[in-house]
């Protein structure tokens, strides 16, 4: 793996309204890589474009190298700006870190893929999925990792629009903290090891 800072960015919407809503898996994963390493959030990175960053950010090593080093430096982001105008805090950061758009992770919900399971890919479309639709325009190219965390499809005719904007159901939330962490696993993973072979790790059924 080159040198150079990796930006990791869970999307959600800000506000403890939205916190547990299915479209704030991406913030939850965020958390849990903070704690793993001891970090805390913070709008650290004042001067940003002459004002500070409308994300809060935590500066941390993720992972373990063989040997037992620390991991490569990751700057872990969540915007505190709704969804749909996610890309102007992810792409000022970027170039504020000196990241490349192959070194941007986006952490986020996914209706196409079931509930519980995690998949990883770099480029291709949206998906109708405000948040990576507005970070593609911000970052001029669609070539960052995305780190897909199923939430399933909505039931009936029940609006997908509206189910990502309700929390988690009952029986969801005992696996909650399972998918939270096996998400977690897979940032490490791309991180650590790169794309492909994170992608072999978790598309493959054990």
């Amino acid at each position: 793996m080159s040198d150079g800072p990796w930006l990791v960015v869970g999307l959600g919407n800000p506000g403890p309204q939205y916190a547990g809503n299915r479209h704030n898996v991406g913030q939850m994963v965020l958390d849990e890589l903070a704690r793993r390493t001891g970090a805390s959030f913070g709008s650290r990175s004042a001067g940003l474009l002459g004002r500070r960053p409308q994300a809060v950010t935590a500066d941390v090593r993720l992972g373990t190298l063989p040997g037992g080093a620390p991991g490569p430096r990751v700057v872990l982001a969540k915007p505190t700006t709704y969804m749909n105008v996610s890309g102007g805090p992810v792409a000022a950061l970027a170039r504020y870190h000196d990241v490349p758009v192959e070194r941007v992770v986006m952490v986020h919900d996914e209706l196409d893929i079931p509930f519980a399971d995690v998949r990883l890919k770099r480029g291709g479309g949206e998906g109708g999925h405000n948040g990576l639709r507005d970070t593609t325009k911000a970052l001029g190219s669609k070539e960052y990792v995305r780190v897909r965390v199923g939430v399933g499809r909505p039931p009936g005719r029940q609006d997908p629009a509206d189910f990502v904007l309700k929390d988690f159901s009952g029986a969801e939330k005992k696996d909650l903290p399972w998918l939270v962490d096996r998400a977690a696993d897979a940032v490490e993973a791309v991180v650590l090891d790169g794309l492909e072979a994170a992608q072999l790790r978790f598309h493959t059924r054990s």
